[in-house]
């Protein structure tokens, strides 16, 4: 896809997600319609969210799934743990070629060829990261700065209602 053609994509996408969830106050209603208007627009292979919470029985905390569209996935993610687990270790947005030589990938599908994931920040506190949101992607370097970019945008318009959310 030409940049200046994703770049369309995006724009459009974020005027239609923005719209979608204006004024409302439902976390897991704002993250399913979401992950739809990205996989429907953009064609991904998986897109969703995966939210901080603490694991049962315990105060440590994990990445459960919450909202996607695509194949079943892993339910539970680790802190630190795949691409997942690592963007929100760091606090970064991780753009990843080739899943296969990210080390500890974990394959949740064998379809998965390259992944990225931007966490969602508490809009008081960036260096807490509330949720991520990872997308796959069937073929080779399918994610770039301008995927980057945008979904940084969309996970900031979402970020005030996980933080309500999770109090």
């Amino acid at each position: 896809m030409a940049n200046s053609n994703k770049e369309e994509k995006y724009r459009l996408l974020t005027e239609q997600i923005q719209s979608l969830i204006e004024g409302e106050t439902d976390a897991v209603a704002v993250m399913a319609n979401v992950v739809a208007a990205i996989h429907e627009t953009m064609g991904f292979f998986w897109t969703g969210f995966y939210r901080v919470a603490p694991k049962a029985g315990s105060d440590v905390q994990e990445l459960v799934l919450a909202p996607f569209q695509g194949p079943v996935a892993c339910m539970h993610i680790p802190y630190g743990r795949g691409v997942c687990g690592s963007a929100w270790q760091r606090c970064e947005t991780l753009v990843v070629p080739d899943v296969e030589q990210f080390p500890g990938h974990i394959a949740c599908s064998s379809l998965s060829r390259s992944e990225i994931v931007v966490p969602v920040f508490d809009p008081e506190d960036s260096s807490r990261v509330l949720a991520v949101l990872d997308i796959d992607s069937k073929e080779l370097a399918t994610f770039d700065d301008v995927d980057r970019q945008h979904l940084e945008i969309i996970c900031r318009f979402v970020a005030p209602l996980l933080k309500t959310s999770s109090r």
